[in-house]
This record gives structure tokens, sequence and C-alpha cells, in this order.
């Protein structure tokens, strides 16, 4: 049951149902709320100053984008991906992304390359202040403008649901393990060789580093799961 906590988590001035939706979304990311965990609609309307109308709003728009679940005799739970669909979703990631970027490539301008470098800035300051809930968003930015010139928005958004379904799992991962450095080092380098229009390079370093991450996350969730 999801529990109320002494921090008080009030809304600005938004649509509630949307404002109720970016916090527990939040929450669910950063591990507040647990895979598995019911959300009681009475608890959140209390826990919030809402009516039950906006949360079951909010709660219907985080199932549309998988953090949440329906289950029978359990009702609403945040949803738990089955590791072997989190392996998959490393997969689509690394298939879709190298793709992206290949077309991407030719158009690219200096312009890309400055507005990706100063995201990945943004990117490093927040894992330096630890700030994790910057990391998911600012790091789906900073590929998302290196795959921007391709003119795919269909495919972008793809990618963006699937980011967000694993990026508990990231966030955890990248917290438990030397991941941040790596991450760092290789988003550099994937930019250098963007910039150098280095198509070949570019691709293949992001094709691994896609299913390098995905297969360490896998690892380490297999484990953790086995042992919970």
């Amino acid at each position: 049951m999801a529990s109320r906590s002494a921090t008080s988590h009030r809304i600005e001035r938004r649509s509630v149902a949307e404002a109720i939706r970016d916090s527990l979304q939040e929450r669910i990311l950063n591990g507040e709320l647990r895979d598995g965990e019911a959300l009681i609609q009475e608890v959140i309307a209390e826990d919030y100053g809402a009516s039950r109308i906006p949360v079951r709003e909010a709660l219907r728009q985080l199932e549309a984008c998988g953090l949440v679940s329906m289950e029978t005799h359990k009702g609403t739970v945040v949803a738990t991906i089955p590791t072997e669909e989190v392996e998959e979703l490393f997969e689509l990631r690394a298939m879709l992304e190298s793709d992206l970027l290949a077309r991407a490539m030719p158009a690219m301008t200096d312009r890309d390359i400055a507005e990706s470098r100063e995201i990945l800035q943004q990117l490093e300051e927040s894992y330096q202040r630890g700030d994790r809930a910057l990391w998911g968003r600012l790091n789906w930015a900073f590929h998302r403008r290196l795959y921007e010139p391709a003119r795919r928005p269909q495919t972008l958004a793809i990618l963006q649901g699937i980011s967000l379904q694993i990026e508990r799992y990231i966030r955890l991962h990248l917290v438990m393990t030397d991941g941040l450095k790596d991450a760092e080092r290789e988003h550099r380098e994937l930019l250098r060789l963007c910039a150098l229009r280095d198509t070949a390079g570019a691709t293949d370093l992001l094709r691994s580093h896609i299913v390098e991450t995905g297969r360490s996350l896998v690892a380490a969730l297999r484990i953790h799961r086995t042992d919970s």
C-alpha cells in the first residue's frame, strides 16, 4: 500500500491531473514507489489534497505510458517489467537509435553539435550534483538532439516511451555501479565522432553503449530479483 510520508506533495497551478501524474511518475522513477506497490486512489487523493477524479485520470495516463498497471484483486499497482522485456527494450533501443543516428548524420549541422554539447554539459553537472530527477530527462534530451536531423518523429516518440519505461532501472544501476563515469566518457566520445561526421564510428559506439548497458543492467536486475 502506498504509504503517506511526512513530506507534502502539494502541486503547482497546472492541470491537477497532470501535476499529480508528474509527481507520481517521479516517485516511481526514483524508487519511492516500488514495483508491484498498490496505488490506492483514496490515499493518493488525500496525500495531494485533491479529489479522486484527477487522481483517476493521472493513473490512467501513467498506465498509458507503462508505469502502472491494473491487476485483478489488486487494483492499480506500479508496473513491473519482466527482466526478459527489459532486455528486449534495450535491443529495440540499440536497433532504432543506431538507425536514427545514421539517418541524422548526413543532415547534422554545427548547430546540432553545439546544442548537443550544451545538453551534455547540463547532464554531467546533474551527475556531479547527484540530481537523479534530471538524469533520464537530460540523457534523453542529449540523444534526441543528435537524432532530430533524421526527421523521424514517430521513431523518436517510440524511443521516448521506451526511455521512460526503463529509466527507474537505469537510475538504480547508475547509482550501484560506476555507470556514471562510463556514461560520461561514452557520451563525450559519441559527440566527438558526430562532430567529425564519422557515421560508422558513431553508430558502432552507440550500439555498443546501449547493448553493454543493457546486458549489465539486466544481469544486475536478475540478481536483485532473485535475492528479493
